[in-house]
């Protein structure tokens, strides 16, 4: 996300965190395709459950100041921001965001990394490397990485595509591949850039060659796109927008009539294909509402009518700005996506200034057969955010495979993973200990790329700033709903 409450500036400085981090785990440096990572585990006690029945106990701080986990849960450090390296010799780029994994060859697991860099190549000490035929625009610094753990445990990674801008959550595709969405649409000529950005990008992670001569895929939309999920039934994309001034939308894709799904399909439809839609959200009355915001209890449902985008590249007017008021409903803070139980859960970050109820954190759950829009988790707005016990500002999103939701946290104070059950209780998993402010004024950057491996045994994670790739293991457990 690049809207956040947080003091932004902090990541976009060339040195700086690097500077402060520099030595703590130093001997990651390694020979390119063969990543070294780093074990350690939680402190020796037995698992407590505090939370009756829900969640994994309290977290136990890091005595290498990195992850606080529950007892007899551990982490592994897949990918360090200037120390591991890419099989092409460069390091690994910085800003790790959003995350999904994939089956890969010979028992391997592959990840797709999102890189959230903004603007030109000289803001950033680790810029995603300009790859031979895998960049869209040479002056953008973003992209992905693509990330092999392999079963002995090496590590291997590559460039997926090179040159957009503000990679941030994306989303997966049932056919297996990645769709990275940049949350930054700058015009040819704006902040140094030679096209235009604000658009989706279809990666493969198990062929390198399909990656080549990167192609926008302009019927999505060109805006501050977040997160997308496809549902593999009906077919149809849903995407979320993060913007202000007036607040982003949450968007439906219709494909054309026929369109059969698959690698490399989106590449063969035009830039106009389809339909792309913007919600019409009613309460159980029937009355129009204008902000999702609103909503004050779990359990809440509104039905979801789609109004047409009139202009979906923003050639004159910003795709959001084309609506009236009353037209459509907005949201604050639109964030992750994840396709799970036959539908959309969708992530609205916080609601504070000028919104009309205030939270610290919504996740909504689209239901595509029904057309409805129902609140599953309410976040109040957090009195201490420097505790483990409450939190605020959920970005990216992930159903867990042992129920429920995993949430990663970019709020106030301290930064969480936590989990989410059916019934809308939450609970810590693991908090970021890595400062990368100061001893007078300590600061802890987010967690993005919340995912489970496809055995669902392990839960990466991504720490913002510096950009590290984390793999969490542990006793997992089936949560209780209640």
């Amino acid at each position: 996300m690049s809207l956040t409450r947080r003091d932004f500036a902090r990541k976009s400085a060339i040195t700086g965190a690097g500077v402060a981090l520099a030595g703590s785990v130093g001997a990651l440096a390694t020979a390119p395709g063969a990543l070294a990572s780093y074990d350690t585990d939680s402190a020796g006690e037995e698992s407590a459950d505090a939370s009756g029945g829900v969640g994994y106990g309290p977290l136990i701080p890091d005595p290498k100041g990195i992850l606080a986990l529950p007892a007899g849960f551990k982490y592994r450090i897949i990918t360090y921001s200037g120390k591991t390296k890419l099989e092409s010799g460069e390091f690994t780029p910085s800003n790790h965001d959003g995350t999904a994994t994939f089956d890969g060859p010979r028992g391997t697991t592959l990840l797709v990394n999102n890189h959230e860099l903004k603007g030109p190549r000289a803001n950033w000490k680790y810029p995603v490397p300009l790859t031979e035929g895998l960049v869209y625009d040479p002056a953008a610094s973003g992209g992905c990485t693509v990330v092999e753990v392999r079963p002995d445990g090496q590590v291997a990674e590559w460039v997926g595509i090179a040159g957009t801008s503000t990679n941030c959550a994306g989303g997966s595709t049932p056919w297996g591949t990645w769709l990275t969405c940049e949350e930054n649409s700058d015009r040819a000529g704006t902040n140094g850039m030679t096209k235009d950005h604000g658009y989706v990008f279809e990666v493969d992670p198990r062929d390198r060659r399909a990656n080549r001569d990167p192609k926008p895929l302009k019927f999505f939309g060109r805006y501050d796109h977040e997160a997308v999920v496809i549902d593999p039934k009906r077919g149809h994309a849903y995407l979320t927008e993060d913007d202000d001034e007036p607040n982003g939308l949450f968007y439906r894709w219709t494909p054309p009539k026929g369109f059969e799904y698959g690698r490399g399909r989106f590449r063969t439809l035009a830039d106009d294909a389809g339909v792309l839609q913007a919600p019409k959200c009613y309460n159980s009355g029937g009355k129009f509402v204008d902000d999702l915001s609103r909503a004050t209890k779990v359990g809440t449902v509104y039905g979801v009518d789609w109004a047409d985008v009139p202009d979906r590249d923003a050639r004159t007017v910003a795709v959001r700005k084309q609506f009236a008021d009353g037209e459509i409903t907005r949201a604050r803070k639109l964030e992750g996506m994840w396709w799970g139980d036959g539908g959309a859960y969708i992530v609205s970050s916080y609601a504070r200034e000028e919104s009309p109820v205030q939270h610290d954190g919504q996740v909504w759950f689209y239901d595509p057969k029904r057309r409805t829009l129902t609140l599953k988790v309410l976040l109040g707005v957090n009195p201490d955010p420097s505790k483990d016990g409450a939190f605020d500002g959920p970005d990216n999103i992930t159903v867990s495979p042992y129920g429920g939701l995993i949430l990663a946290e970019d709020g106030e104070g301290v930064s969480h993973l936590f989990g989410a059950t059916d019934s809308g209780r939450t609970y810590p998993i693991a908090r970021n200990d890595l400062n990368v402010g100061t001893e007078e004024e300590p600061e802890y950057s987010e967690f993005a790329g919340v995912t489970f491996s496809p055995h669902g045994r392990t839960l990466y994670a991504n720490i913002q700033d510096p950009g590290i790739m984390l793999a969490i293991t542990g006793p997992w457990k089936r949560q209780r709903r209640s």
